[in-house]
């Protein structure tokens, strides 16, 4: 029994931190993408591994979505995310889509341009930093650097 309880309060507190890291996240989250798009799909898989509810959308015009929320030009991706009152442009890693909740800072949302190697949803090891940029009003400025 004296080498069970290290064990468990490990376990036990492990658990409570795991927990703690996803607790941010709001519980849904919509999707605008092409119908094409599989890595769209793989990203909305991982979103809901976090325990977020994702409806995908890929039935309206993905450009009017992006010019709707105000995302500015040029720093597009393959899928646009609306989520707790917050825009997530392309395959955010989570990290950072994480710490958007846990800040909450006054954006309209979070991007990383193009499509990435290795980001959630797209297959192969990380080549490169990722520059995650936020944006207000189609401005963006740097969020983080992973």
């Amino acid at each position: 029994m004296k080498r069970l309880m290290p064990t468990l309060l490990v376990s036990g507190a492990l658990l409570i931190g795991a927990g703690t890291a996803q607790a941010a996240l709001p519980d849904a989250a919509t999707l605008y993408k092409n119908p094409q798009c599989g890595c769209c799909d793989e990203y909305a898989r991982q979103l809901e591994a976090l325990g977020v509810e994702v409806a995908i959308v890929d039935d309206v015009p993905i450009g009017q979505v992006k010019e709707r929320v105000g995302l500015p030009y040029g720093l597009g991706s393959c899928h646009t995310i609306e989520m707790g009152g917050y825009v997530i442009e392309g395959h955010v890693p989570f990290a950072a889509v994480e710490r958007l909740f846990e800040e909450q800072p006054d954006t309209d949302g979070i991007g990383l341009a193009g499509m990435p190697i290795g980001t959630p949803g797209m297959p192969g090891p990380k080549q490169d930093d990722w520059n995650v940029y936020q944006f207000r009003a189609g401005e963006a400025q740097p969020y983080m650097t992973l």
